[in-house]
């Protein structure tokens, strides 16, 4: 932060020095109900409240009572329960934040982007069931590798490869689960024979390798 910033040792402290507080934090055991009635008796009875991260964050009732107590201005968020919806100092707004227009745009190309990047470089972004594996792109031929997350597969690899005399440039493995992904870049074109060998792995799932023009699947 900029040194003209002034820090907070508390969130006590942030509280009793704001007149608007905007909650932007994940919903986790420590953040659950963090906004309570203690916290909000830090806050001045002219201060705004704005909570656009998860409504579990805030302590509804607590939020309600202060605000029937003229402890707080008003409470802004978007998670618009019956109780807040009917409430004159509070603003509910649907919870439409991913769904805006710019958020659909920038979706659509973060797809586009991430599945260009699977098939043309092998590499895995926010996948659901298979792990992150990113590995920047160097000289030689890439080969990936899915199987089963289990003991010496990536020794069966590697010694794969190294039969056929091909020289590892560098190498990813990553896990979720029961899964597995690997990343291998060669020195060198791979024969077709060592493609096979790598496919027969008991545990292999898939086999894909890319020479930076023709990409392939096994």
């Amino acid at each position: 932060l900029s040194a003209g910033v002034a820090q907070a040792e508390t969130l006590n402290e942030l509280l009793r020095h704001s007149d608007a507080v905007t909650i932007h934090v994940p919903l986790v055991d420590e953040t659950r109900g963090i906004i309570n009635s203690e916290r909000l008796a830090q806050l001045d009875d002219e201060a705004i409240l704005l909570n656009f991260s998860r409504g579990a964050i805030v302590d509804e009732a607590a939020v309600i009572d202060a605000l029937d107590k003229n402890a707080l201005k008003a409470y802004i968020c978007d998670f618009p329960s019956e109780k807040l919806r009917s409430h004159p100092k509070v603003t509910s707004l649907p919870h439409l934040g991913a769904s805006t227009f710019e958020a659909e745009d920038n979706c659509a190309v973060m797809v586009a982007e991430h599945l260009k990047d699977y098939l043309e470089q092998g590499n895995v972004r926010h996948s659901v069931n298979f792990p992150e594996a990113v590995m920047p792109r160097g000289e030689g031929v890439r080969v990936t590798i899915a199987n089963a997350n289990v003991p010496n597969m990536v020794g069966q690899i590697s010694t794969c490869l190294a039969k056929a005399n091909l020289n590892i440039i560098d190498m990813l493995n990553k896990s979720q689960g029961d899964l597995a992904y690997t990343l291998v870049d060669v020195d060198q074109a791979i024969p077709q024979q060592t493609l096979d060998q790598l496919n027969a792995i008991d545990g292999v799932l898939r086999v894909r390798f890319m020479n930076g023009e023709n990409n392939a699947n096994r």
